[in-house]
């Protein structure tokens, strides 16, 4: 894969295996990254200051302190920085947690360099998507839904909630596109920067997630409805025929 170097940025790389953090290190330098390492939770809670990092890339299973409350603690500070967890956990509930504590995505070892590239380039170019964005749009409102992008926080009816980077991202999208169902593949590329082939159940993860933000009944969707063999359809409207 031909390096783009057309990004750029600074990553905090929490590993504490040595080869492992080694490998990835010189590959992210390769691609014009500037790279910090961490060797376990607690060093990485030390470095980690709000406007240094454009992304953390974060094992979970680390000395002192694991992944999840680095993530917390990160995630308390700064709810914009993109975090990306590897890990060999990959049971769903390490998965559910993870994306709950934080983080972003989420990727399994072992794993191929490519994908670990493509993951780490499509955060990075959808922060930068997203604060252009932000800037022009930071609030949205309709029916009984009210979103301000800009602090990542939220109201449906009388619940509240906050989003992740990457839930904002995917919920900004598909606000953009209200009332058009939008497939599945055309969220994996303009959302994640990812083909469709790379991983089967993000949007899923993800739309569920949405789900339990604006549903009254998550089970029984009407703002993020999916249409089927076609994709999703989001609407502020809930009084369909």
């Amino acid at each position: 894969m031909k390096p783009d170097r057309s990004i750029g940025g600074t990553l905090l790389l929490v590993e504490d295996e040595d080869s492992l953090a080694a490998g990835l290190e010189f590959n992210l330098q390769e691609e014009g990254y500037s790279v910090v390492r961490a060797r376990d939770g607690r060093e990485a809670i030390d470095i980690f200051a709000p406007d240094r990092f454009d992304l953390i890339v974060l094992d979970l299973m680390l000395p002192y302190v694991d992944g999840f409350e680095v993530a917390e603690r990160i995630r308390s500070v700064s709810p914009q920085v993109p975090i990306l967890m590897l890990t060999a956990r990959g049971a769903p509930r390490d998965r559910v947690r993870g994306l709950g504590a934080g983080a972003d995505d989420y990727l399994t070892k072992p794993f191929h360099l490519e994908e670990f590239l493509l993951r780490v380039k499509g955060m990075l170019r959808r922060k930068s998507w997203y604060r252009k964005l932000t800037e022009l749009k930071r609030y949205y409102s309709s029916g009984d839904i009210e979103i301000d992008f800009g602090d990542l926080t939220g109201r449906s009816g009388s619940r509240r909630f906050s989003l992740t980077p990457l839930e904002a991202a995917l919920l900004r999208y598909l606000i953009d596109n209200e009332n058009r169902v939008v497939p599945r593949d055309e969220l994996l590329e303009q959302v994640w920067g990812i083909a469709s082939s790379v991983e089967t159940r993000t949007v899923e993860n993800f739309i569920v997630r949405l789900r339990k933000h604006l549903e009254v009944n998550p089970s029984r969707p009407l703002h993020i409805r999916t249409i089927r063999g076609a994709g999703y359809v989001f609407s502020a409207r809930t009084d369909f025929d």
